[in-house]
């Protein structure tokens, strides 16, 4: 009979071997207590974890296996796995993995590591897997409001929004859900054409409750502000508008003092590094500029270009920007590993047959130098919008990212647009060559030209005429806040829509035309 005693002395001991930093000791007494114990869960997972951190990942990912077709319901074993295949871009693996240890019986009817999963899948962008996580956990617990909420969530990034609002109004049967983004997922999954659709009377009904906190206010301030806008009644969408930015300027934590001096810093660089090598299959195309100024639609037209893969809004850029090796004049080996992660993460093992990949982080536009050096074939696409209609539909959306912090204050908004502007211009004076300028008034107007145009000078192979209507073409998911402008057929309704406010968003009128 086993000592579990003993083996729980050998698990307590190695890992505090591991937490002294003893990676070592820690191996060596792991191999006596797999001696001892070699069928033991606990202590394989631990191995696997050790073979993580000496970087031998593929042993990591046997054992892995190994545990899980020992225990196809072993949870922890799925998303370890998961999370070593993540690192790796492999998604498309990490997806089936989770998904087939979710459907099995032992976790079915637990809607905690349902969720676990959702919020993995959804951060790795794999949104389909997680919403077919969501249904199945729907159909063994069907009065949860969490997986409704969480369903409503996914399938609006998926553009099936009349299901997202049965889910959502399913969840807001609980009063939590009033905290779950759950009327500003309502409003943005749809055009409101008149004022007694029912989310009226629920905004209404929502921001009369005293039980809500400043952030779920907030939200409701801004969905109620967008369904009035909506309809043409600007005066009180205005106030709507004002009255979630106040809210949500007093939450954030963007630093003005932050932003500039970081920006400040990049505008001191010459240039970065010796760039490393390129492959030839892998054509990084970076969409930057304001937010809202086009750069999803742009996105989504030049992917329905052969072998091209649009990848949304990448974190990776910025995330390397901020590792010490990268800071200042980066040698060879650090761009390289730099640019390996970043190609690993935008090939992921999904899109095998694509070429150029498109990575449309608008405020990418801070570290082109970065960019340029790891990529040096890289092509920059540079959005422009009018600065009214760019700051009016800033001030008009709520985001969640804190890094869009300065846009529920107009003074941050300008100095942003500046900021913007000057750093664009430093990098047009650096590298001429690789910056294309697009305006989104040219877009909505010339699609065809326009795009066409920008394909040729990317690169992109010549072919026949680009399907324009996004709804034409199956949109891919959208998670940012144009997920139901960018599905909808091309049209000139934004140009000048701040017109509509300056009666009442006097404010305005600071910015140029």
């Amino acid at each position: 009979m086993i000592d579990t005693r003993d083996e729980q002395v050998w698990l307590s001991e190695i890992r505090a071997q591991v937490s002294c930093g003893d990676v070592q000791h820690a191996q060596v007494m792991l191999t006596k207590a797999l001696n001892d114990y070699p069928t033991s869960i606990e202590l394989r997972r631990l191995q696997a974890g050790l073979f993580q951190q000496a970087g031998r990942s593929a042993e990591a990912e046997a054992i892995f296996h190994q545990l899980l077709a020992q225990s196809p319901g072993d949870t922890t074993s799925a998303f370890s796995l998961a999370r070593t295949l993540k690192e790796q871009g492999r998604v498309a693996k990490l997806a089936s993995v989770l998904r087939d240890c979710l459907a099995h019986e032992t976790n079915r009817g637990d809607a905690n590591l349902a969720i676990a999963g959702i919020e993995f899948l959804d951060d790795c962008e794999r949104e389909r897997d997680a919403a077919a996580i969501a249904q199945a956990a729907i159909a063994d617990i069907p009065d949860d409001p969490r997986l409704h909420a969480y369903a409503g969530m996914l399938e609006i990034q998926l553009g099936d929004f009349e299901q997202a609002r049965q889910h959502y109004l399913f969840a807001l049967h609980d009063a939590r859900a009033w905290e779950w983004h759950v009327p500003i997922g309502l409003s943005s999954a749809q055009r409101y054409t008149t004022h007694d659709h029912p989310d009226f009377a629920l905004f209404s009904t929502g921001l009369q409750r005293d039980d809500l906190s400043d952030k779920a206010r907030a939200e409701l301030h801004f969905a109620a502000g967008k369904a009035r806008d909506d309809i043409g009644e600007y005066e009180v969408a205005a106030r709507h508008f004002r009255e979630g930015n106040s809210i949500a300027h007093r939450l954030t934590k963007w630093s003005r003092k932050s932003w500039r001096r970081a920006v400040e810093a990049r505008l001191s660089t010459q240039s970065v590094g010796h760039p490393p090598e390129h492959s030839d299959d892998f054509m990084p195309v970076f969409i930057v500029g304001m937010p809202r100024s086009g750069t999803t639609l742009l996105a989504e037209l030049l992917s329905r270009f052969p072998k091209t893969c649009n990848r949304g809004e990448l974190p990776w850029i910025a995330l390397l920007a901020q590792r010490p090796e990268l800071v200042g004049n980066p040698d060879l080996a650090a761009l390289a590993r730099a640019a390996a992660i970043y190609a690993s993460q935008s090939r992921r093992d999904d899109a095998e047959e694509a070429r150029w990949f498109i990575d449309k982080q608008p405020l990418n536009f801070r570290y082109l130098d970065l960019m340029l050096a790891m990529f040096p074939h890289a092509k920059i696409v540079h959005c422009q919008r009018s600065p009214r209609d760019t700051a009016s539909s800033l001030w008009m959306q709520c985001f969640r990212e804190e890094v869009q912090g300065y846009a529920y204050d107009f003074a941050d908004i300008a100095l942003v647009m500046r900021d913007e502007e000057k750093l664009m211009s430093h990098w047009r004076e650096l590298y001429p060559q690789s910056i294309y300028v697009v305006r989104y008034e040219d877009v909505v107007t010339a699609a065809e030209e326009t795009i066409n145009a920008l394909g040729a000078w990317i690169g992109l192979p010549a072919h026949g005429p680009i399907a324009l209507d996004p709804l034409s073409g199956g949109a891919r998911t959208i998670s940012t806040a144009s997920l139901w402008q960018a599905r909808q057929p091309i049209n000139v309704r934004s140009i000048g829509r701040w017109k509509h406010y300056v009666p009442h968003v006097s404010e305005l009128l600071r910015f140029s035309e």
